[in-house]
């Protein structure tokens, strides 16, 4: 971000943060979900910090660094969410009146709340790195204090605060899985656990494309020169996911963990589904956080619906004649499946003149199921195939 690297942060250096920290933030929960640990092969623990303030780990850096600011100091900073609100929230309990600087096509809801915690927010046109500009010659002229997102030693610090909590409340893990945007969480937790459990594995998990991953939490260039300091000296292993593992891990999340976290909140645990955390031990998962868009959780979910093998689109060629569709409709209804939508296609349809092509939209359990709705819609008579 533009910094030289700053000292490697130490235990105490936690736990001075977890004090200052008492009494402000969540203890948030740890949850051992039987359905999660089957799925993966392991016994699963999850940190559940979506279940914080502001919705993110991101108040514990925050308040740690702003809490160490001279009384009635300004601070300014850019985020396209999760941190405007941590730093916004932060601020308002401390005293300080803050400015975030957020792009204009954040998601309303995120803005919104940003404002509910006090802050002022200025929109700028394009993405978070104009606006990083934006607020770093406000500060300048202002001589307001400039809150990073993770570059600062108190930052990291607070985030560490995590890793002390999840060692206290789950001795049992062999690993902890984090995600990594900027590097400050896994900075703040490999530390942690380096200067309490070294024998615990620390894994970061990266999506596969920085620059276009739906994970908007974790939508960096990459770390810094000290989050990558404290990396290399403390996580033993990064790994990356794409898009249809971290979708899937949401829906799998919502739908038997009854969580709600964002894109970069599942990460994590996409890549303990996906087989990617070495061991088979019990493994610590970091959900680092809930803020999602309605409107994104529906294309998510629509999306790990699909790459699960949740949906067929099943392509039929029926007889134009009365009676066919309702026919084929019985042959989808004795299987017990649910029908989501109907497209019947005669104009524009390159089938013979005496034929109609049908679509439907089904709602199937897995990818196998779909290959055996497709054999049973043909042996009942009909030209079938899955739509591509």
């Amino acid at each position: 971000m533009g910094r030289s690297v700053g000292k490697m942060i130490t235990r105490a250096d936690i736990e001075a943060a977890q004090a200052r920290l008492t009494g402000v933030i969540h203890h948030t929960p740890v949850e051992r979900p039987r359905g999660l640990s089957a799925l993966a092969g392991r016994p699963v623990v999850l940190k559940c910090e979506h279940l914080q303030r502001t919705g993110s780990f991101k108040i514990r850096g925050a308040y740690n660094l702003i809490s160490q600011l001279e009384a009635g100091v300004d601070v300014v900073a850019a985020s396209a969410g999760n941190h405007a609100q941590g730093v916004a929230l932060a601020a308002s309990l401390l005293g300080h009146h803050a400015t975030i600087y957020m792009p204009a096509a954040a998601p309303l809801p995120k803005i919104e709340a940003t404002r509910t915690y006090g802050a002022s927010v200025v929109l700028v046109p394009g993405a978070i790195g104009e606006c990083l500009n934006a607020a770093k010659s406000w500060a300048t002229e202002t001589n307001t204090v400039l809150v990073p997102p993770f570059d600062d030693e108190r930052i990291i610090a607070g985030q560490g605060t995590l890793g002390l909590e999840l060692n206290a409340q789950a001795p049992e893990i062999e690993s902890v899985v984090v995600p990594i945007g900027g590097g400050g969480l896994i900075s703040g937790v490999a530390t942690a656990f380096a200067h309490s459990r070294r024998d615990v594995k620390v894994i970061g998990v990266e999506a596969a494309d920085r620059a276009n991953t739906m994970a908007d939490g974790i939508r960096v260039k990459g770390a810094s020169e000290l989050t990558q300091a404290h990396i290399d000296a403390y996580v033993d292993e990064v790994v990356r996911v794409d898009e249809e593992a971290i979708s899937q891990a949401l829906v799998v999340l919502l739908e038997r963990s009854k969580q709600v976290v964002e894109p970069a909140g599942a990460v994590a645990f996409a890549a303990v589904l996906s087989g990617l955390v070495p061991g088979d031990g019990s493994v610590g998962v970091v959900i680092s956080g809930g803020n999602i868009d309605p409107l994104l959780l529906v294309r998510v979910m629509d999306h790990g619906l699909s790459a699960a093998g949740r949906y067929l689109v099943l392509r039929v060629i029926v007889r134009d004649a009365p009676g066919e569709l309702a026919r084929l409709l019985g042959v989808v209804a004795a299987e017990g499946l649910n029908v989501l939508s109907v497209d019947h296609h005669r104009a524009g349809s390159r089938v013979g003149i005496n034929k109609t092509e049908v679509r439907l939209t089904l709602e199937t359990r897995d990818p196998s199921h779909r290959g055996e709705v497709v054999d049973t819609v043909k042996n009942a008579g009909f030209d079938a195939s899955e739509a591509p």
